[in-house]
């Protein structure tokens, strides 16, 4: 067992809930996406207790602070150019560029777990809101 997998934790219901948005986000028509943060008592990785589920980017945008850093769960159905519809389930670092070193170190160390846990196919690292606006021509190049 990993060093991050003992310090960090996922509780039961996080992880039903990880297993039941990827599944339930493979037949959804629009993007879907969820935030995560590390509790820093326990450092448990959970979500917001609003369990709010995003319908856009814009919406992660706006959710997400500007100092602090954060696990986003996409899942953003698209056409290929072979017409073919994809729907990349995918991990979004978000480390802005102003948060503190101890919340760096946090968040870098969890980052394999929380991959690995929510079964994403790719990572992509943002460190601000604007990033978001690039994550549909990244998927789609994929």
């Amino acid at each position: 067992m990993s060093s991050e997998a003992r310090l960090y934790t996922f509780s039961q219901e996080t992880k039903d809930h990880l297993r039941k948005f990827r599944l339930g986000t493979s037949r959804a028509r629009g993007p879907q996406a969820v935030i995560y943060y590390i509790d820093k008592k326990t450092y448990e990785i959970k979500q917001d207790e609003d369990k709010v589920v995003y319908k856009s980017l814009e919406e992660i945008g706006d959710d997400l602070p500007d100092n602090s850093p954060r696990y986003v769960l996409l899942s953003y159905p698209l056409t290929l150019p072979s017409g073919r519809l994809s729907v990349p389930y995918v991990l979004l670092y978000y480390l802005p560029n102003t948060c503190n070193a101890e919340s760096r170190m946090m968040y870098a160390g969890a980052k394999e777990l929380v991959r690995n846990t929510s079964e994403v196919g790719k990572v992509f690292d943002i460190e601000s809101a604007e990033d978001l606006e690039d994550i549909p021509s990244k998927l789609a190049v994929e």
